[in-house]
């Protein structure tokens, strides 16, 4: 990141900051990608809260960013099972933030297994959690009752400009790695596995490369939003696997059972819009199936008669390529630092929430300010 643009968000994050900062800071943790430009969203966190420790996600790590957030913070290794376990997760809290108020600042639904856990057995107070992603999103609004207040930005229109470029630049990467390997995408029908914010955005971007686009949601609202769109939308999902050269997973949830990759067509790509752990059950992959490498970022799955590629591993296939969304992602930082303001109050009942629209109207008036230049 230039100098100059590093000054203008550090000037965007306080100002922001500035604006968010509660009465009494809580402490707090916070899960993040490490991207180049995350620090001086790190930085804001820490204004806002007392930032006790960053957990970053374990597949996009960029390395300077970590070394820069480290000189203030401690950094922590991340995992489900890190808090899946309630014990384990209660031992981590007390490590790091005994007898304190805190806030969770999530990515992906980590803190869910041991929530309630954490809210009765930690000595100090869980004021709440903020989460950034519709699959985070979920695994909050599945539980039958929740024991903490949870702030969501997952559905904020603040998250539509995000959630747009990521669809773009998953198309990018996935077509990156299929020249890479002598493929192009024309020619081979894409089946896009979700209709939402990414998945509508990828069909899209698709559609306007000239690609064959099929769509399928388990949801027939979404089904009849891409019909009405002008996407073939398919009837029969296994049919729709068997012929499409190209899957994109962008459920939010679980995609691909280890049952579907043999409906695969021979010779498919699949990728993804979130981890494997989410998209992909890979460890109920058929017996017989072999991994071999086919290129930088391109496995080979194959059995007798049957192969597929699957791109980066089943991670975030548009992480390979930066997941560069531009300033909008600022919009969305800022947002959550509006989230971690409103627990910090403790006027929230133990449900689900998003951040009023005086706030975000505030937040978008500060980055257009900024960078509507």
């Amino acid at each position: 990141m230039e100098a100059a643009d590093r000054a203008r968000l550090d000037t965007y994050f306080g100002r922001i900051a500035e604006a968010f900062t509660p009465p009494e800071r809580p402490s707090s943790l916070l899960i993040t990608h490490l991207l180049p430009e995350r620090p001086s969203f790190v930085g804001a966190v820490g204004k806002v809260s007392h930032l006790r420790a960053v957990l970053p996600k374990p597949k996009s790590i960029h390395a300077c960013a970590r070394r820069e957030i480290e000189r203030t913070v401690m950094c922590d290794d991340l995992s489900r099972d890190m808090f899946s376990d309630a014990d384990t997760a209660v031992t981590y809290l007390e490590t790091r933030a005994a007898g304190e108020s805190i806030v969770l600042l999530d990515v992906g639904g980590y803190f869910a297994p041991s929530l309630e856990a954490l809210c009765e057995r930690f000595s100090g107070t869980v004021l709440g959690v903020v989460e950034d992603t519709e699959n985070g999103h979920r695994r909050y609004a599945e539980r039958d009752k929740l024991p903490c207040p949870v702030v969501s930005v997952a559905r904020s229109p603040l998250k539509d400009p995000e959630d747009f470029l990521v669809g773009q630049s998953v198309v990018f990467s996935a077509e990156a790695l299929l020249r890479q390997r002598g493929d192009i995408l024309h020619g081979r029908p894409a089946l896009v596995l979700g209709f939402g914010k990414l998945g509508s955005s990828i069909a899209r971007l698709l559609h306007v490369k000239g690609v064959r686009v099929i769509v399928y949601d388990i949801d027939p609202v979404r089904r009849t939003q891409a019909m009405s769109q002008g996407f073939e939308v398919a009837r029969d999902r296994e049919q729709a696997m068997s012929t499409a050269g190209l899957v994109l997973c962008a459920t939010g949830a679980l995609s691909l059972r280890g049952e579907d990759f043999p409906q695969l067509k021979n010779g498919a790509y699949v990728a993804t819009v979130t981890s494997s752990e989410d998209e992909l059950e890979l460890s109920g992959l058929p017996s017989g199936y072999t991994r071999d490498s086919a290129g930088e970022h391109v496995s080979r799955y194959s059995t007798t008669g049957h192969y597929f590629y699957l791109l980066n591993g089943g991670e975030a296939v548009n992480f390979l390529h930066g997941a560069s969304v531009g300033p909008f992602i600022f919009l969305v930082q800022a947002e959550i630092l509006a989230g971690a303001s409103m627990l910090a109050r403790r006027g929230l009942d133990a449900s689900l929430h998003g951040v009023p629209t005086a706030d975000r109207e505030a937040i978008a008036a500060t980055w257009l300010h900024y960078y509507n230049r």
